[in-house]
């Protein structure tokens, strides 16, 4: 094998295996030979010396017949003997096997050449194949395909699209490969002949087949409402109630009414394919997204997950609970914040010049959570804030008693936890992410803080480490550092919601921990012991009641409290409670009512004072 500096470099590797496979040949190893150019072909397709070296080895087990047993297809076969096989093949003149060789490779790795060989662009190859064989070949290769082919895998592919055209030319009545080649050609972006392909088939074959085919070109060519209709026809002829294949056609005439924003029109295809097979791993899911398309509400997403986690193969609903979680407040990236100070510092570190060295002085009407001075002193150490008055009821002042985060010196807070550990602030650094997947994949993700003693985890609440050195790190601390301390607090809260799960949930110490944060003083933090509560109850379903009351009391404090005065978290933790939908309908409307509140702006004494009092910036530098 090559040295370890080779890995770096493949067609350095691939030299490497060449000349030790040559050494084996010489030597009369020829299983050993094999083994070496399997490796190398992997590394670098295309490397003259290696087909050279495959046509000795060839030559030296006395032709490309008797070198096929060199290359075994039995049991878990190796990618580099599959295309050395299909490379042998090709020698012996098995065109068919080597096709279909070749398709298998382009399936389980299309990001590699295979497909420029020189004996795939042979002129006279496409009438020595089997049009059968071929549109097989097509079907193996194309069904894993991204659908349409980026352009690194379209040029990987093109090859072997061009050999699949040129044996269409020659077989034009031939249904089954017009159909294979359409689905081909759409991929490459060729969709106007896509559509020629598939109605040829379907002319000459009309069936499920050629009509999933056609239905598919015409709606990546822009032609959704005759996709429909052809679709529809079909699935008249072959209803899903009668042919297990159908219900999938069902599934997709369903979802494309959604994506032609009529989603109400698919459930009844969805309700059909249900009603015949319960356990449908397609329908079930899809019917759950496309309610969510009708009404918005969180509890489909819920059921997605619920769908999963009862049916961990139908990987479809984790598919679309990830789609339908993208870019959404808590259920797929942390909140951000509106504080006045956060605002100002946005301000202040988008002029040119600001920097770790930049300080602002603030100073502002009404007490802030003391979370936003975190990321204020995050960017600009050199920072102060004041505020001139604190409102009612006291943000300071916990809902019920318990573990407390802050100590206050009048208006300025301090932490009252001591700094985590060096290796435990680590950990969290490195597991913290300001998006995830879904809910249950943020409580997945954090569960190798687990072991970290909760010191640890209540410590980085008040003493967040800075954002890790990478691209994202770097543009978080310079633009939004809020974000990041945001994220850190939710990842240590998950952190703890992992903490002695041993424990009956009801007497558990994270139920305690997480409680006394979510009814602690109004903070950042909060929300942060909200959504871990959230994802527990995301993935506990026994936990949802008990849940529902401990958001729910904090709900309706976060109501009372913007009576009289600003709660900068009342929308961010609004959505919070809104993602947990099992809470009574009640509190799911008092958190719609505080989402989108149409009640006029608080009284005069909580509202940010003019520009001039409200916030004052005094640029010093060191």
């Amino acid at each position: 094998m090559g040295h370890a500096e080779d890995e770096d470099d493949p067609r350095l590797a691939a030299e490497g295996e060449v000349a030790v496979a040559r050494l084996a040949i010489d030597s009369g190893d020829l299983t050993h030979a094999a083994d070496h150019l399997a490796d190398a072909i992997v590394a670098d397709p295309q490397l003259p010396e290696l087909h050279e070296a495959l046509a000795e080895l060839c030559a030296a087990a006395g032709g490309p017949v008797a070198a096929r047993d060199l290359f075994p297809l039995d049991g878990q076969v190796y990618l580099g003997t599959v295309v050395c096989r299909a490379h042998v093949e090709a020698a012996a003149g098995d065109w068919n096997s080597a096709v279909g060789l070749l398709a298998s490779a382009i399936q389980y790795e299309p990001a590699q050449p295979w497909a420029h060989a020189a004996w795939l662009a042979r002129e006279d190859l496409p009438a020595l194949v089997d049009p059968d064989a071929v549109a097989q070949a097509v079907a193996r290769a194309a069904g894993p395909l991204p659908d349409p082919l980026p352009g690194e895998l379209a040029e990987t592919v093109r090859p072997f699209h061009s050999f699949v055209q040129a044996v269409v030319g020659l077989h034009a009545h031939h249904p089954l490969l017009l159909a294979m080649a359409s689905g081909l050609t759409r991929r490459l972006g060729a969709t106007t002949r896509a559509v020629e392909l598939a109605e040829r088939a379907h002319r000459l074959a009309p069936g499920y087949l050629p009509s999933v085919m056609l239905g598919n070109a015409l709606r990546a060519d822009g032609r959704p409402e005759q996709a429909l209709a052809v679709w529809e026809a079909e699935l008249g002829r072959t209803p899903p109630e009668e042919d297990d294949s159908s219900g999938y056609l069902a599934v997709d005439v369903a979802e494309l009414y959604g994506a032609l924003g009529r989603p109400a029109e698919g459930l009844p295809w969805l309700d059909r394919v249900l009603a015949a097979e319960p356990q449908h791993p397609k329908a079930g899911p899809a019917r759950h997204a496309l309610r969510h398309a009708v009404d918005g509400s969180p509890a489909h997403l819920l059921a997605l997950a619920d769908h999963h986690r009862a049916h961990p193969d139908h990987e479809y609903a984790h598919e679309l609970l990830e789609r339908l979680s993208r870019r959404e407040t808590w259920l797929g990236m942390v909140a951000g914040a509106t504080e006045a100070t956060v605002n100002v510092m946005r301000q202040v570190l988008a002029e040119e010049g600001s920097g770790p060295d930049t300080a602002i002085d603030c100073s502002s009407s009404a007490l802030e959570p003391p979370s936003a001075v975190l990321a204020l002193r995050l960017a600009l150490p050199r920072s102060t804030v004041s505020y001139r008055a604190v409102g009612e009821p006291d943000p300071r002042v916990p809902i019920t008693p318990g573990a407390c985060l802050w100590a206050w010196d009048g208006t300025q807070a301090r932490p009252a936890v001591e700094p985590p550990s060096v290796e435990g602030a680590e950990l969290v650094r490195a597991t913290t992410e300001i998006v995830w997947p879904t809910v249950p994949a943020a409580y997945d993700h954090a569960v190798r803080l687990a072991g970290l003693p909760v010191a640890d985890l209540l410590g980085v609440l008040v003493h967040p480490p800075r954002p890790r050195e990478d691209d994202l790190g770097r543009a978080l601390l310079a633009h939004q550092p809020e974000l990041w301390v945001r994220a850190v607090q939710t990842f240590a809260c998950l952190g703890l919601a992992h903490h002695r799960t041993d424990q009956p949930w009801a007497a558990s110490d994270r139920r305690r921990l997480l409680g006394d944060l979510l009814l602690g003083p109004e903070d950042w933090t909060v929300e942060a012991a909200g959504f871990a509560l959230l994802a527990i109850g995301w993935t506990h379903p026994e936990t949802r009641p008990d849940i529902a009351d401990l958001l729910g009391r904090r709900l309706h404090h976060v109501d009372a409290a913007r009576r009289t005065r600003v709660v900068t978290i009342q929308r961010s933790f609004a959505a919070l409670a809104l993602a947990a939908p099992w809470l009574p309908a009640p509190d799911r409307t008092l958190a719609t009512t505080l989402l989108h509140p149409t009640d006029p702006t608080p009284p005069p004494a909580a509202a940010p004072a003019p520009r001039k009092g409200f916030l004052r910036r005094l640029f010093r530098r060191g």
